[in-house]
């Protein structure tokens, strides 16, 4: 009788492991979700990449503005590719591409975000 006893402790135990075990992948899973699910729906909707006020004009040349780069920033935290933020912001790629190495260089999505005006 003590070796029934014994092994069900023994699978008990297994099981309570195999449980945690579980909960724990579960809850990466989760996390893990959470990071690649497009909660950045939101965020995008609080800024307009073809508002006036990301681009100046100098010389008959448009160049962004702060606010503009902080939007550039800010698509590709959510993400976005070059060519994608090219066409979202109507910049050339080579604009876009140094956009790219810049956030990237500030820290890429560590990087501090700055307000929009």
């Amino acid at each position: 009788m003590t070796t029934t006893t014994t092994e069900t402790a023994q699978v008990c135990k297994a099981l309570d492991d195999i449980a945690s075990a579980l909960e724990r992948a579960l809850a990466g899973i989760t996390t893990l979700r959470s990071l690649f699910s497009p909660d950045d729906k939101k965020q995008e909707s609080d800024f307009d990449p073809k508002d006036p006020r990301n681009k100046y004009e100098i010389g008959g040349l448009m160049k962004l503005t702060d606010r503009g780069i902080e939007i550039c920033y800010r698509l590709f935290d959510a993400g976005k590719t070059r060519y994608a933020v090219k066409e979202l912001m109507d910049i050339s790629f080579g604009a876009a591409d140094h956009r790219f190495k810049a956030w990237e260089k500030a820290g890429g999505v560590n990087r501090e975000k700055m307000p929009l005006d």
